[in-house]
């Protein structure tokens, strides 16, 4: 008999789907990147889990889940479908001390960070927003451990041959509500919630 309770906050993020072909192109550059880093190096990102995150929630108490929905709803269905393309390979913050590999992600008519913008808008009732700064588009690849320099110069060379690479296209149509849980072998993503953008992408 499992007598644990239900955690009172759930981590959650909102994110953009990548479909599992663009996915899978993405994935056999992050396998060459693996290849190149010492083992432990970087906590890689499970391809099948590949997302471009329009905006990071944390920590939030499980019975605002409704009302974020009830916020988000709107900003999607004023937002139209985007066109979005997977692009090149780079690193936050920079390539000297990295953090963060990621692929670029962007769409044609430049809505993401409008998109972004609403929702921290719609989402300010949350609590404090996010750290100003610019909004850029990506697909987290992996992160570096602390302690692990050595890997960096070999992992920044090859990725330099991706700094161009197109990955592929795809047209976003939903927004999805997730929930992130930390586990000993990574993170479990659980979609929560659909919200269905309005309409077809501008010709």
């Amino acid at each position: 008999m499992n007598l644990e309770k239900p955690s009172p906050f759930l981590r959650l993020f909102i994110a953009l789907a990548v479909p599992p072909e663009v996915g899978a192109e993405i994935g056999r550059a992050q396998e060459r990147l693996k290849r190149a880093a010492q083992p432990g190096a970087v906590r890689w990102a499970v391809a099948e889990q590949f997302h471009v995150t329009l905006k990071f929630l944390g920590d939030v108490p499980a019975e605002q889940v409704a009302r974020i929905g009830d916020s988000i709803a709107p900003v999607c269905a004023n937002c139209p479908a985007l066109r979005v393309s997977a692009r090149g390979i780079g690193f936050f913050p920079n390539v000297v001390q990295p953090r963060v590999i990621w692929a670029g992600a962007r769409d044609e008519t430049g809505r993401l960070p409008d998109l972004h913008r609403q929702l921290e808008a719609a989402l300010r009732w949350l609590g404090p927003a996010e750290k100003a700064g610019r909004f850029s588009g990506h697909i987290t690849l992996g992160r570096f451990k602390p302690g692990h320099h050595a890997s960096i110069p070999k992992v920044a060379g090859l990725a330099a041959h991706f700094h161009d690479r197109h990955f592929g296209d795809w047209l976003a149509e939903d927004v999805e509500l997730v929930r992130s849980d930390l586990t000993a072998t990574g993170a479990l993503h659980t979609v929560l919630a659909h919200f269905a953008l309005g309409g077809p992408p501008p010709r």
